[in-house]
């Protein structure tokens, strides 16, 4: 199959056909800036997330609001291109039909609901036990991947899951104690938060397929971010929506006015900042699954758990040790083992690839001398023909 490949943000690369297009440096460059962006906003979100928690701040409205209020900025890649820089002809939305349009105003319903049972989640349950239940999403990323994408479980992804999960697990198990656990936790509250962060984790793990399966269809990198752009907004209405029946935006002037240590200002540069970083996070994701797969994307995620922990180290001066080695061992091995099998897998491919250029190369040759023959056969005859006349 051939793959077009233009400059960013027109990038053409049909994701069913991007692993065939892996030499090519400029999509490499896309895997590149899009991997930047999933782990510049996935680290910065955690530890601004962190630090929004650590400073008496406990509106899980907000923890909801500022994973997809950052839509706006999505606008930038969208249009700069062909209004300012004059670097394409494609108009933006010029591809969208009111089904696409409505499609993914309903996947971002999902993702809106998605935030908000996580952020429910978190506020109901202790560190750890949120933890150890975000660990399984990897499990059922590809468990949901094999039925949803046929994604082929090889020894490399397979060992690469088992162990970023355990990794995860430790982590979780290293989280417990008196101080992570919410105030005022009861039966109640933790069967809520349970059953929301198990719901989390399963409509995440659904969400990274179906975008797979839908981004296959998408023409150009740029239709990509025009589809994230309609989900977040999907996903904030829904926010706002929800904030102004439970009272979330006076929650939110009452925490920045009388709650927050650090004051007004400090509190909204938190939440602006954690606005950019989430939205960082999920271009980053969209532009992994458009460029790789769900899986892979999943298994990036997952992966960067180990840098929230070393984010934590460095800045908030965290204990490192124990438990958390054993973690970043296990997933610096789970992620180098995946790497390897790509690395692998993609040889193989090229392997094959040439082999199937060197037949077919073959077989025109030996086409064109049987022409030659042919044309030379014919020219004998005539010749022949001619004398005996």
């Amino acid at each position: 199959m051939e793959v077009s490949v233009s400059l960013p943000p027109q990038f053409t690369i049909p994701s069913a056909a991007a692993p065939a297009a892996t030499g090519d440096k400029r999509y490499m460059i896309l895997i590149g800036l899009n991997y930047m962006c999933l782990f510049l906003g996935s680290v910065s979100s955690s530890l601004l997330s962190k630090f929004y928690f650590n400073h008496k701040g406990s509106s899980r409205w907000v923890s909801k609001w500022v994973q997809s209020a950052g839509f706006p900025l999505l606008l930038l890649p969208i249009y700069l291109p062909y209004h300012l820089f004059k670097c394409t002809q494609r108009k933006p939305f010029s591809r969208f039909t009111s089904k696409i349009f409505l499609l993914f105003v309903m996947v971002g319903f999902l993702l809106g609901i998605n935030n908000l049972l996580f952020s429910w989640g978190n506020s109901y349950l202790p560190v750890s036990t949120s933890s150890l239940l975000l660990s399984s999403q990897l499990a059922f990323n590809l468990i949901l991947s094999v039925i949803i994408v046929k994604q082929k479980i090889t020894f490399s992804n397979l060992i690469c899951v088992v162990l970023l999960t355990i990794s995860s697990i430790l982590l979780g198990l290293q989280g417990g104690g008196p101080s992570t656990t919410p105030r005022g936790l009861t039966r109640t509250k933790y069967l809520i938060g349970f059953f929301c962060t198990l719901g989390a984790c399963i409509l995440f793990a659904l969400y990274l397929p179906l975008m797979e399966m839908i981004y296959r269809k998408a023409y150009c990198y740029a239709m990509v971010v025009e589809m994230q752009l309609v989900m977040e907004v999907a996903a904030t209405a829904l926010a706002f929506i929800g904030m102004a029946w439970d009272g979330g935006f006076s929650e939110m002037r009452n925490e920045s006015s009388r709650v927050f240590d650090l004051g007004q200002r400090a509190y909204w540069l938190t939440v602006g900042f954690n606005v950019v970083t989430w939205q960082l996070c999920f271009l980053g994701t969209a532009g992994m699954i458009f460029c790789t797969t769900s899986l892979t994307s999943g298994i990036c995620m997952t992966a960067l758990m180990a840098m929230y922990v070393l984010g934590g180290v460095l800045v908030y001066g965290d204990k490192f040790g124990g438990a958390k080695v054993v973690s970043t061992l296990l997933w610096g091995w789970g992620f180098c083992s995946y790497l390897y099998g790509v690395y692998v897998n993609q040889k193989e491919r090229n392997e094959e690839e040439r082999a199937k250029d060197k037949v077919v190369n073959e077989s025109q040759q030996l086409q064109l001398q049987l022409m030659e023959m042919s044309v030379m056969g014919v020219v004998a005859y005539e010749l022949q023909s001619d004398l005996e006349f």
